[in-house]
């Protein structure tokens, strides 16, 4: 186990993690978290991600889910855009556990302006991204088990799109005191993405005031490579209070971002005769985002605390049911998300 830990630290290390360079990086929609329960949470779950939204934060907790499962969200993101997210495991005996998703951020058709026609040219765009993932998680002990993800990563605007291939890669331990896990994780490394497509092409004159010149010389514009936003995740979660069937679990976790500040998020489920369970979390509590500026002036995180809900609906009393779970989550200035998902285990 220390070995493994050691490796992805290193790993950690390399990457150039340390370094702020905020709005530097493509794909901000790969940030979003997936699930109720992990944003009820307040995403503190890297620990915990035993489930189908485990496939986006740790590839290794899916190893040690029940049986198979398949989950459904849609949620209302900020400036009405919209996420969805489909996320399906299933153990295979002597392979280990296998995983597929599908998350796509989607937004309404908005007109085409331009400095001669502020009021639109008639013309309609609409930009969309999307995210699809292959997952493979063994257990390689009783108490161990680690995973990997391979995403390929689309965005497109118009009439340009860019594309990248991305691996995940994770570990989760759970230890003997008090049912503690340790989780850790790398999300997102891979190759930088750069927008190609007719939207480039235009036409340029070399010498406007010249006489008798091509005035339409077809010109491609050359677009820059952006980076994706890598994400090294290590968290804890740990069974503080225990009433018979029901449990108190509390979790806690560290981000380091290559592309913004590093953070902390809490979270606590209480989990009711593992049927009906409600949570509370803060993300990123004491993040100054600027030390540049005066204390007064400091810029402040739109996130921050959040609540959920669950319950546990068992089918037919054969290992199966639905859940239900509910998220609210406070963005500050811009006001909140709610976040609805539905799974079926079985």
């Amino acid at each position: 186990m220390k070995k493994q830990l050691i490796v992805l630290l290193v790993i950690a290390v390399s990457l150039g993690f340390g370094q702020y360079k905020g709005g530097t990086t493509s794909a901000q929609f790969l940030k979003i978290g997936v699930g109720s329960r992990a944003t009820g949470m307040g995403e503190a779950y890297v620990a915990m991600s035993q489930d189908a939204s485990g496939l986006y934060w740790n590839p290794a907790g899916i190893a040690q889910a029940q049986g198979g499962e398949i989950m459904f969200q849609r949620n209302n993101w900020i400036a009405d855009v919209a996420i969805n997210y489909v996320g399906v495991i299933m153990p295979l005996y002597g392979l280990g556990t296998v995983g597929v998703s599908i998350t796509s951020l989607t937004m309404d058709d908005m007109p085409v302006t331009t400095e001669l026609k502020p009021n639109g040219t008639g013309e309609e765009f609409t930009a969309s991204d999307l995210a699809m993932q292959l997952t493979l998680a063994r257990a390689l002990t009783d108490r161990f088990s680690i995973g990997f993800n391979a995403k390929y990563i689309q965005q497109s605007i118009w009439h340009s799109t860019a594309s990248a291939v991305a691996f995940d890669v994770g570990t989760l331990f759970r230890t003997q005191f008090k049912d503690m896990r340790l989780g850790m994780s790398i999300s997102n490394y891979g190759s930088g993405m750069t927008m190609s497509g007719r939207d480039g092409l235009v036409r340029y004159d070399p010498a406007p005031g010249m006489e008798g010149n091509n005035d339409a010389i077809p010109v491609d514009y050359s677009m820059d490579t952006w980076d994706l936003p890598l994400i090294f995740r290590v968290g804890v979660a740990m069974d503080v209070l225990e009433l018979g069937v029901s449990k108190l679990t509390v979790a806690v976790d560290a981000i380091h971002p290559n592309d913004n500040y590093e953070s902390i998020n809490l979270g606590a489920e209480f989990n009711i005769l593992d049927k009906y369970f409600l949570r509370t979390g803060w993300k990123s509590p004491f993040v100054e985002t600027n030390t540049s500026l005066a204390a007064s002036d400091l810029e402040r995180r739109e996130e921050g605390l959040t609540f959920g809900a669950g319950i546990d609906l068992p089918l037919f009393g054969s290992g199966s049911g639905l859940r239900f779970d509910y998220a609210y989550a406070d963005f500050g200035r811009l006001n909140n998300v709610q976040r609805f998902n539905l799974s079926l285990y079985f």
